[in-house]
């Protein structure tokens, strides 16, 4: 259980948010409920994912495979039970995503995905990233897919981080209130 409750959707600060998320979204998730607790967070952080998910020129597989690695990280059930299905539908195998926790060791990912995993895990566990891995990664990608990917890789390491810390988990979606 969260450790905080979910915000009331129908409260007359929230409310409007709540409509823009639903028609955006098709719903509220559990995470944008713990948000709008702060509406002006909850726009921004809006916005921004907006910005890396929908409006990103990186490829789908790419990304969902970074998210799904920065779940993996960060113990981050929550945000890898939304993403799983994503990264399916973008791409992943099931196998690649059943070895994604011992991705250096599987023949399930070609020299790309390597490159980004591996920016990935430094990014994750170290903030600081080696150059050998830097330049593996521009091997592959162009400046602006480079800015994309390395943002998709801090904006889900803040998502995590969020949700961990308020304990936001796949089960509280039974009691959270839409």
């Amino acid at each position: 259980m969260a450790r905080l409750p979910y915000a009331d959707l129908h409260q007359a600060d929230i409310k409007p948010l709540a409509e823009q998320i639903v028609a955006e979204r098709g719903s509220v998730l559990i995470l944008y409920q713990m948000l709008l607790h702060s509406p002006e967070v909850a726009k921004g952080w809006l916005n921004h994912l907006t910005g890396i998910r929908l409006k990103s020129e990186l490829p789908g597989d790419i990304r969902e495979m970074v998210i799904m690695r920065v779940a993996i990280l960060n113990r981050a059930s929550y945000e890898a039970d939304q993403h799983a299905p994503i990264a399916l539908k973008e791409g992943i195998t099931q196998t690649q995503l059943d070895e994604l926790d011992s991705w250096q060791t599987s023949a399930s990912f070609n020299e790309v995905e390597r490159a980004v995993l591996a920016y990935t895990d430094a990014m994750t566990l170290n903030v600081q990233v080696p150059d050998s891995i830097f330049n593996e990664v521009s091997k592959h990608f162009n400046n602006k897919l480079i800015v994309e990917l390395t943002a998709t890789i801090a904006t889900y390491n803040m998502v995590s981080r969020f949700l961990e810390a308020l304990q936001i988990h796949s089960d509280d979606e039974l009691t959270a209130k839409p």
